[in-house]
């Protein structure tokens, strides 16, 4: 029987609306060190698919992992979060 896998829901900024239906987002870890206890910070950048240009830098989105679209795009915009 096959295992059922749900893709990986992340949270990020829009760091880069330059390239032609492509959004680069940053996304924030906070990890504890096992050994010293100090926690650190981990930025990762992901390349997602905006099928409409329709969000700019500085914007707060939610990317989902999908099939891969190209060499470096996995993930695609699932959600714009609005701030209050």
């Amino acid at each position: 029987m096959a295992i059922k896998k749900f893709p990986r829901k992340l949270k990020g900024v829009v760091v880069s609306d330059k390239m032609r239906k492509t959004i680069v987002v940053a996304v924030e870890e906070v990890k504890k060190h096992p050994k010293y206890k100090k926690y650190y910070t981990i930025v990762k950048r992901f390349k997602a698919h905006d099928e409409n240009n329709s969000h700019k830098t500085g914007d707060h989105v939610e990317i989902v992992e999908t099939r891969p679209i190209s060499k470096d795009k996995r993930w695609k915009v699932l959600s714009k979060e609005v701030k209050i």
